[in-house]
C-alpha cells in the first residue's frame, strides 16, 4: 500500500468516524439541555415527590408535581397500541413472507408503507371523529369524547407498518433449508410458519415490538387529540388521560412564562421520557442479543 493510498484510507476512516459521531454528540447535547433545566426544577421540587406523586397540576392551584398520572397515561396508550398492532403486524409479516405470491406482495408491501407516511394529526382527527363515536360509543356508551382507548387503537394502526416490515425482514432471513426440512417431514404450511419461521425469527419480532413500543411512547399529536389533556391516574381506558408528550405540547404552546417552575416541568417530563426510551433501547439490545445467540 502506497503512502497516498494510506493517506486516503485514513481520511475516509476519519470522515466516517465524524459521521458516526454525529448521533452520539446530538444525543449528549439533548441530554445536557434536559439535565441542566431539570436540575433547576428539582432544586424546588423533590425528585421523590415528582416520581411518586399521584397528582399533576403544575399549572393550576394548588400545584402538585406528581408525574405518575402522565407516566400511567403514556404506558396505557403504548400498551394498548401493542395489543392492537402486534397480532396484526406479525400475522401480516407471516403472510407476506410465506403465503403471498410475489405479485400480491408487491402490492401489499407499498400499501402498508402508506400508513407510515400519513401525518399523525390526521390519525388524531380520525380517532376523534370516527373511532370514538362509531366504534367505541356503540359498545361502551360511557366512553368520553377523549379517551385512552381511542388513542391506543389509532396509535396501534400507526405502528402496524413498523412491526410488519421488521418482522417480514426477519422471517425472510430464515434459511430456506429450514422450511424445506420441515416440509420433508410432512409439516403443513401453518406448522412451518408457526413452529419454524416464527421461532427462528423471534429476535426480529422482539426488536420490532420494542421499536414499535418506543414509537408509541413518543407519539404526540394523535394522542394529544384523541386522549385529551386530563392528567388522571386511572386504569379505565374509556376516560380522558394525558401523556408525557401531550403535556410537553401543552406547555410548548407559549402560554407559560419561560424560566418559571411551570416551564421547567417541560424539561423534567422530557428527561423522564428520554430515560424511559433509553431504558427500552438497552433492554431491546440485550434481549435481541440473547435471542440471536440462542437461535443462531
Amino acid at each position: 500500500m502506497t503512502k497516498i493510498t494510506r493517506y486516503k484510507e485514513g481520511l475516509i476512516r476519519f470522515a466516517l468516524f465524524l459521521c458516526a459521531s454525529v448521533s452520539i454528540v446530538t444525543t449528549l447535547g439533548i441530554f445536557w439541555v434536559l439535565a441542566y433545566e431539570s436540575f433547576q426544577f428539582f432544586r424546588v421540587v423533590s425528585p421523590l415527590d415528582f416520581l411518586l406523586g399521584t397528582e399533576w397540576t403544575p399549572l393550576l392551584d394548588p400545584r402538585r408535581y406528581g408525574v405518575l398520572p402522565l407516566i400511567g397515561g403514556t404506558f396505557m396508550v403504548a400498551g394498548g397500541a401493542l395489543i392492537v398492532a402486534l397480532p396484526i403486524g406479525v400475522a401480516t409479516a407471516l403472510f407476506l413472507s410465506d403465503y403471498a405470491p410475489s405479485w400480491l406482495r408487491g402490492v401489499l408491501k407499498p400499501t402498508l408503507e402508506v400508513l407510515a407516511g400519513i401525518p399523525t394529526v390526521v390519525y388524531g382527527f380520525f380517532a376523534l371523529t370516527f373511532i370514538t363515536p362509531y366504534l367505541l360509543k356503540p359498545i361502551f356508551p360511557s366512553a368520553g369524547v377523549f379517551n385512552a382507548a381511542s388513542a391506543a387503537i389509532v396509535v396501534g394502526v400507526m405502528i402496524i407498518p413498523t412491526i410488519s416490515s421488521l418482522c417480514d425482514d426477519a422471517f425472510r432471513a430464515v434459511p430456506r433449508s429450514l422450511r424445506e426440512a420441515a416440509y420433508a417431514l410432512s409439516a403443513t404450511r401453518l406448522e412451518v410458519s408457526s413452529r419454524i419461521v416464527l421461532p427462528a425469527g423471534l429476535s426480529g419480532v422482539v426488536a420490532a415490538v420494542l421499536l414499535a413500543f418506543a414509537r408509541a411512547v413518543g407519539e404526540t399529536m394523535a394522542v394529544t387529540i384523541a386522549a385529551g389533556m386530563t392528567p388522571r391516574l386511572t386504569l379505565n381506558p374509556l376516560e380522558s388521560i394525558q401523556t408525557l408528550t401531550a403535556y410537553i405540547v401543552q406547555v410548548s404552546l407559549g402560554d407559560t412564562p419561560a424560566g418559571s417552575i411551570e416551564y421547567q416541568t417541560l424539561f423534567a417530563c422530557a428527561l423522564t421520557l428520554f430515560l424511559i426510551t433509553l431504558a427500552f433501547n438497552l433492554v431491546a439490545y440485550g434481549v435481541t442479543k440473547r435471542f440471536r445467540e440462542v437461535y443462531e
